[in-house]
């Protein structure tokens, strides 16, 4: 039975990581949560899932839980993750993603724990990319748009510098947008979603507030996606970087048109000045080749079927 941590369990990505670690049956499963995290997406895990408090910025906190843990791999999936909380708050976006990460690294260093890790950073990492760089390769030019990449970024250096200069395994993977059911509402498919639920059951004004609808997005069903970081740690050599992403982009506005083709309600799309970021990159458009080599990970999951469930989600609670 392998030990195996995952960082950010009551997240979205993270607790379905360990709805995927739950049917291979081959592992001994723990997360971390800190104090103040919402629990309802854990509340459907059995008993035999050990949550653990730990809070990731704290480096006492993170070496002890490792030291008591002593996990085979670390899934490392706890972050600020949405990008315009990063405007706002830019210092609480790089303290919580970069430290954090600093932290456990440190920890597996000091206690010389022989375990790898898999980094989840983001194609946010690549920011303004130009037409004639898509599909874009891991070996495309970082440029990042926003704190939260530039946090990303940060994250996904320490881990290529922590492998050269002390032998830290890990693998950076970096993983193009993913949805599903639980996603949070202020995330974009998700969120009109939400919003097309709440005006079926007249809890919300028959008006749906969007912001840029031409940007270009590389979707993956995060089921799928959690699956890939499963065959990271398995088969991925350490200190690289690998994309993981579908390798077909959907345009916003054809995703909200899709969301709607499945309501029979009538819904005004008004777009939300407050609803537009400073910057926004255009196209993120990833090439998983190197990915699907090393692995031979496929997405099984179609968007549209993602797209389904998330509407299926909202409309059931």
């Amino acid at each position: 039975m392998r030990r195996v941590l995952v960082t950010g369990v009551t997240g979205f990505a993270g607790s379905h990581l360990v709805d995927y670690l739950l049917t291979r049956g081959d592992c001994e499963i723990f997360g971390t949560r800190r104090w103040r995290s919402r629990t309802e997406n854990i509340e459907h895990f059995p008993d035999t899932v050990t949550i653990v408090e730990c809070d990731l910025r704290d480096a006492s906190s993170t070496r002890d839980t490792l030291e008591r843990l002593r996990p085979d791999w670390i899934f490392h999936l706890a972050a600020q993750s949405f990008v315009p909380t990063s405007w706002s708050a830019p210092t609480e976006s790089l303290t919580t993603n970069v430290l954090g990460q600093l932290n456990i690294f440190e920890a597996v260093r000091r206690v010389n724990l022989k375990c790898r890790i898999q980094l989840a950073c983001s194609s946010e990492e690549y920011g303004m990319v130009f037409p004639d760089e898509v599909p874009i390769r891991e070996a495309n030019p970082l440029r990042p748009l926003s704190p939260y990449a530039v946090s990303k970024v940060a994250q996904d250096m320490l881990g290529y510098q922590y492998w050269m200069s002390w032998q830290v395994d890990n693998v950076r993977t970096r993983g193009f947008n993913h949805e599903g059911p639980r996603r949070g509402p202020v995330f974009v498919a998700s969120d009109f979603a939400k919003q097309i639920a709440d005006i079926e059951k007249g809890l919300k004004p028959p008006v749906l507030s969007v912001g840029n609808l031409e940007a270009q997005r590389d979707f993956t069903d995060v089921r799928d996606m959690v699956r890939a970081y499963w065959l990271a740690l398995e088969k991925c050599a350490p200190g690289e970087a690998y994309n993981i992403c579908s390798g077909r982009a959907w345009t916003i506005r054809k995703l909200l048109d899709h969301l709607l083709g499945m309501t029979s309600a009538k819904i005004e799309v008004r777009q939300d000045p407050a609803r537009l970021r400073p910057s926004d990159v255009p196209i993120l458009l990833g090439d998983n080749t190197k990915f699907v080599q090393a692995t031979g990970w496929q997405p099984t999951i179609p968007f549209e079927q993602t797209l389904k469930d998330m509407l299926e989600y909202w409309r059931s609670r």
